[in-house]
């Protein structure tokens, strides 16, 4: 009897607890439910993004090379604008744009209600003072403080940042961009973006109907923004200063200099070069439009764009693949040089038209001698010196760290065959390009790296700027890759002393970069070019002492002999990083 009592209490208490809950949710949802969903739609909780500080960028004495700016900026929130006509109209009378392209934001940007757009940047003060009696009255106008970018000279290794295009917006929303964000565009802005960039963070807000804030929400949801790593370069400012003051004066061409131990970038030209920091306000149409027609192209970065018939550099290239092969040995002569060589129904002269008479092949590249080279490549197939070529790592990328690098060219027999048939010449253009001229294409950045592997006895080192990224988080170092050239010490040691001898020795075509106190090796060339212009000049190799060293390339464009121009701007750049205090 009790226990059946005590059963029914227990079933009359939570009847009587679900019908409070059910009478309950009656008066809220059926009664009062109008009245709480108006409460409701007047409270609004609104995410606002916090971007983050981007990295900057220094050279390897932590000195600025592309720094944070502050600047003002004007932006537009859509849904509060009242009449577009008079929004539009006072924002070009009073700032840097038209009224058909305010009209135009606004139209683009009708459905992003309660977002900021960017419309304005870079507002200057006089524009700040002319609008700011009325700019009360215009409630979805307003100013932001933010950070352009500023570089400290004209360059192409940094790039640069820029605007979110809509492509780019909606690829990268998923990770946190907006339609405002900047981000790199090119170079190692472009390349190192996601840790320059850092990570954005959040404002929690709650606002009612007309977007006032309510703060009435006591926990804090807010998280802070990480900022961007800084980025600490392989780079001496000094040195790319003086690199690019002393190159030829409406010249184009390319220049590198490399710490030949670790890669690391010292120095980084390309002529003609571009002012950065139009890129970092709005730049004009017309602006843009001069710059992509100028036939000089100062966008093109030459060291790794630019892919050229690198010439007499080319040379250490085929002596090697004949030492290794046992095909010649340090003491072979060939054919003995008149001045040039007969293949076939075709004469190929020597560039010294008196001839070199007979010589083994450290004396050959000592003078740059051509018909030795004819004559040794006669001794290999097209697909021979194709392979071996690419095993030294000339005609591939370096994956240096900045986009857009080119791979160069070396031709195979079937390559021929493709495209010019079986009646082609096959042996006239192999004897062409025993002397880097023909179909051979490199980047002065890839001889710089060859030479740099010749320096280290055949360790080719991965080229790159970056020495080491520093975040919140903390510090990071770049670790380049590594290769084994395919040269043996006996015969890496033969090469070395004929690049030795052509700069250090009578009759040698590089002498005009000998250095007081430092060991300078190098090889000029002289390039033709199917354009039929003057050739093009190079001088690559490399210097040291006690204290560095470095490997170098210095390559204009038809500008004559390498001997005569390149060599020398050559040896005024190792004797200015001797002196210069490290």
């Amino acid at each position: 009897m009790f226990k059946l009592t005590l059963t029914r209490i227990l079933y009359i208490i939570i009847l009587v607890i679900f019908l409070i809950l059910f009478v309950s949710l009656f008066r809220l949802q059926i009664v009062e439910g109008a009245k709480y969903e108006q409460i409701a739609a007047k409270n609004i909780f609104r995410i606002k993004t916090i971007p983050p500080v981007r990295g900057e960028i220094f050279d390897s004495q932590f000195r600025p090379i592309a720094r944070n700016k502050p600047s003002f900026n004007l932006y537009l929130t859509p849904g509060l604008i009242d009449d577009k006509e008079v929004v539009s109209e006072f924002v070009s009378n009073n700032f840097d744009i038209s009224s058909k392209e305010m009209k135009e934001i606004i139209f683009n940007n009708r459905f992003r209600l309660h977002q900021e757009i960017l419309i304005v940047q870079n507002v200057t003060f006089e524009e700040i003072v002319k609008a700011s009696e009325k700019m009360n009255y215009y409630p979805s106008l307003s100013y932001k403080t933010e950070a352009i970018r500023q570089y400290q000279y004209n360059n192409h290794f940094t790039g640069h940042i820029g605007r979110i295009n809509e492509d780019e917006y909606k690829k990268l929303k998923k990770d946190g961009y907006t339609i405002n964000s900047l981000l790199g565009k090119s170079g190692l802005e472009r390349y190192y973006e996601s840790i320059l960039r850092g990570k954005n963070g959040k404002k929690v807000i709650q606002v009612d109907a007309s977007g006032q804030n309510l703060n009435l929400f006591k926990e804090n949801l807010d998280v802070p923004p990480e900022n961007g790593a800084d980025l600490i370069l392989t780079l001496n400012n000094d040195l790319q200063n003086f690199v690019s003051n002393i190159f030829p004066k409406n010249e184009k061409g390319a220049v590198v200099v490399m710490d030949a131990d670790n890669g690391g970038i010292l120095a980084y030209v390309s002529k003609p070069d571009f002012d950065p920091n139009i890129f970092s306000t709005n730049i004009s149409t017309n602006e843009w439009n001069r710059i992509l027609k100028n036939p000089d192209k100062p966008m093109m970065d030459r060291n790794i764009h630019g892919t050229y018939p690198p010439g007499s550099t080319f040379k250490p290239i085929l002596a090697t693949l004949g030492l290794e092969t046992n095909t010649i040995d340090s003491k072979t002569k060939l054919i003995a040089c008149d001045g040039g060589l007969m293949v076939g129904d075709r004469y190929f002269k020597c560039w010294w038209e008196k001839g070199h008479g007979r010589l083994n092949v450290s004396e050959a590249l000592k003078v740059s001698c051509d018909v030795f080279f004819y004559d040794l490549s006669l001794l290999f197939t097209l697909d021979q010196i194709n392979k071996y070529t690419k095993q030294n790592m000339l005609t591939v990328r370096t994956e240096i760290d900045i986009p857009g690098e080119r791979k160069g060219f070396i031709p195979t027999h079937k390559w021929y065959m493709d495209n010019y048939g079986k009646y082609v010449p096959i042996i006239g253009h192999k004897v062409n390009l025993s002397i880097g001229q023909g179909e051979v294409l490199t980047t002065p950045l890839q001889i710089c790296a060859y030479y740099a592997a010749l320096a280290k006895n055949g360790r080719w080192t991965q080229p790159h700027f970056l020495c080491k990224s520093i975040s919140e988080k903390g510090t990071e170092d770049f670790i380049p890759e590594t290769k084994t050239l395919p040269v043996s010490a006996e015969n890496m040691q033969i090469i070395k002393q004929a690049l030795w001898n052509s700069v250090n020795q009578r009759y040698g075509t590089g002498t005009a970069a000998t250095v007081a106190g430092v060991d300078v090796a190098g090889k000029t060339g002289s390039a033709e070019n199917h354009m039929g212009k003057v050739t093009h000049s190079w001088f690559a190799g490399y210097a040291s002492n006690a204290e560095f060293n470095i490997s170098y390339v210095v390559f204009v464009e038809n500008a004559g002999h390498g001997g005569s121009i390149s060599a020398p701007i050559a040896g005024q750049i190792i004797d200015f990083y001797n002196r210069l205090d490290k």
